[in-house]
């Protein structure tokens, strides 16, 4: 430490260790005295031979220690080392010594005490994107948006955000400026956004006009995904198949789902290669779970149960290929214990099971275009599953999160808005009992 040209002290270096476990037994006026060693010693090519100095201490008793008749063994042992030096000890209270402070007593590592008159009091913590924010900034430059919200006799509790319902719809949508930057960065959130998965023009469309509305949105989604680089690369040109053998419709959530699985990935930090797909059929919503190639139907059953059974119970039967895995012995037993039946595919038509291979291609796709952004294919499963689950399916006409939940999941573009389309329709409308009300004639397969 020196002192600048007003007196004032400067920090030149800072030095400072861990107490061994012994040292930690020691008394208190032998951890400052070995502090005070330490620091001779670390500095002794610059303090050895250079003129009398000062050594500063909080710690009152230093000043006679190395004078003091009285002393222990291991005093005695370092007195032959302080009398290499030409020093002497001054004591500085410790709210003076200040630059001394900035490693033993740094603010962030005080111990923080609980007031016990504030104990129980919750805190709320409720983000909000910075999108919201920006969409109400640039209506300053729309000339028909500042003058809708110049007449605008009563401002919503949106803080002055424009919000726009079309006749016979209860979907509340917020209108965006004619702004160029803005309206990508709302299609980036809805298209290319890990949380999206690049689904297609379509449901692209059906996603962002959920919740945004500006004039001739139609054609900016088709425009954007036709430039959309990752979706012209991943995704495979479209071609017809053969009419496949249909499966009974079953007439509620979870009452049938179907099991496969997706192998041939990279593998991830704990050597897992493969991909277990569960699907709701009457929903299509997905789970999705990183599995080893040698996974054994013990393993199955147990992302099953965590999966599938802890949220929605056993279903009345499930559909797979002929893979030993859902062959086991040990599936049979379970099965038969639990009263499921289990329905093969046949030999000839395995495309019976057409729903989770139609999940396995989206799946794959998916997985492609998130290899820029996660090193790990298990890394961005969470993601996946969303995404799959957070578009319109077009033999429902409704997204699995709504079939399931009859609400839309809130996206991160949302956040700090109260009046939306993502809390769903108006829940009173559509009670549970009601769900299968939603998709009587759409539900084709």
């Amino acid at each position: 430490m020196q002192h600048d040209r007003e007196g004032r002290d400067r920090v030149v270096y800072y030095q400072s260790r861990q107490l061994k476990p012994t040292e930690r037994n020691y008394p208190v006026h032998d951890k400052e005295l070995l502090a005070m060693k330490y620091a001779l010693a670390k500095f002794r090519v610059y303090l050895l031979g250079s003129g009398p100095f000062v050594v500063y201490t909080d710690h009152a008793s230093l000043r006679t220690a190395v004078k003091s008749p009285h002393i222990s063994q291991r005093m005695a042992r370092w007195l032959s080392f302080f009398t290499e030096y030409d020093f002497r000890v001054e004591y500085k209270p410790g709210r003076l010594n200040v630059v001394a402070d900035a490693l033993s007593r740094r603010p962030d590592y005080a111990v923080k005490t609980a007031d016990g008159n504030r104990i129980g009091v919750e805190r709320v913590n409720a983000p909000s994107s910075s999108l919201i924010d920006d969409v109400k900034a640039a209506y300053a430059s729309d000339a028909d948006a500042k003058q809708l919200l110049s007449y605008a006799s009563a401002p919503s509790d949106e803080a002055r955000l424009l919000l726009y319902s079309a006749v016979d719809d209860d979907v509340i949508r917020i209108v965006v400026p004619n702004d160029y930057d803005l309206r990508m960065r709302i299609m980036y959130e809805y298209q290319d956004a890990p949380t999206a998965g690049h689904p297609g023009r379509e449901k692209t469309y059906v996603l962002f006009t959920r919740d945004f509305y500006w004039n001739h949105q139609y054609k900016w989604v088709c425009k954007y995904v036709r430039a959309c680089e990752v979706c012209q690369r991943v995704k495979p040109a479209a071609f017809s198949q053969a009419p496949l053998q249909s499966l009974s419709t079953p007439s509620e959530c979870w009452q049938s789902i179907s099991m496969d699985f997706v192998f041939g990935l990279p593998s991830d930090s704990k050597r897992r290669t493969g991909v277990v797909v569960f699907v709701d059929r009457f929903s299509k919503m997905v789970y999705l779970a990183a599995v080893p190639v040698e996974v054994t139907a013990v393993q199955t059953a147990r992302q099953f149960v965590d999966m599938v059974f802890k949220h929605h119970g056993m279903p009345l039967d499930i559909v797979s290929d002929r893979d030993p895995r859902f062959t086991a012995r040990f599936w049979q037993e379970v099965f038969t214990l639990l009263g499921t039946q289990l329905s093969m595919s046949t030999a000839d038509h395995p495309q019976t099971d057409s729903q989770t291979d139609r999940v396995n291609r989206v799946l794959g796709d998916l997985l492609k275009s998130y290899a820029h952004s996660f090193q790990q294919s298990s890394d961005c499963l969470p993601m996946a599953e969303f995404a799959i689950n957070n578009l319109v399916h077009a033999s429902t006409g409704h997204t699995p999160f709504y079939v399931n939940a009859m609400r839309h999941p809130r996206l991160p573009s949302m956040l700090g808005t109260v009046a939306s389309s993502l809390s769903g329709e108006d829940l009173r409308l559509h009670p549970n009992n009601r769900r299968r009300a939603l998709i009587p004639t759409q539900y084709q397969r």
